[in-house]
């Protein structure tokens, strides 16, 4: 039964409805965000944002884990100098945000933390707080990468500091 709910729910979200919630000025900050927060450190963070699945990802059962894994991949924030790179991921239609860091993060920040975030994250989301629940988790994540990461004076940004939408 909670397989045809979230079927039926990722359906009746139509594409535009994230930019209902996200609108193009919350998007504009939230990418200035991102472009600050770098500035302090010498790590990369992508935020990407998705409506819902398509049908063979839903009858697949790909949770919204594998999906920011996939994600990850296709957006090559793996792909990064330092294997340092972040991703925040929205799935709007199960209300869920997924961080998958790189493998240079993820030796030294075990991925409890990152789950920590995501539920607090998810907490704001929840509260009608769509922007804040971005702009908390790039707060966030740029101080911990500030500690792991100093920022350097000739740090490339080597990914788009923009969300991008799937």
């Amino acid at each position: 039964m909670h397989k045809l709910i979230r079927v039926f729910r990722h359906v009746s979200y139509p594409s535009w409805w994230l930019r209902r919630v996200l609108p193009g000025s919350s998007l504009d900050r939230i990418g200035k965000a991102v472009a600050d927060s770098e500035a302090h450190h010498g790590a990369e963070i992508r935020v990407a944002l998705e409506t819902s699945l398509g049908w063979r990802s839903l009858l697949q059962g790909e949770t919204a884990r594998q999906r920011a894994e996939g994600v990850f991949t296709s957006l090559r924030v793996w792909d990064t100098e330092l294997n340092n790179g972040v991703l925040i991921y929205l799935l709007l239609a199960d209300r869920e945000f997924e961080i998958v860091a790189d493998r240079g993060l993820a030796r030294v920040v075990e991925q409890a933390e990152w789950e920590r975030l995501c539920r607090a994250m998810e907490a704001h989301f929840r509260a009608g707080q769509h922007e804040k629940a971005l702009l908390y988790g790039i707060e966030v994540i740029g101080k911990r990468l500030g500690t792991l990461y100093p920022h350097l004076a000739n740090d490339a940004n080597e990914l788009p500091d923009r969300p991008v939408i799937l």
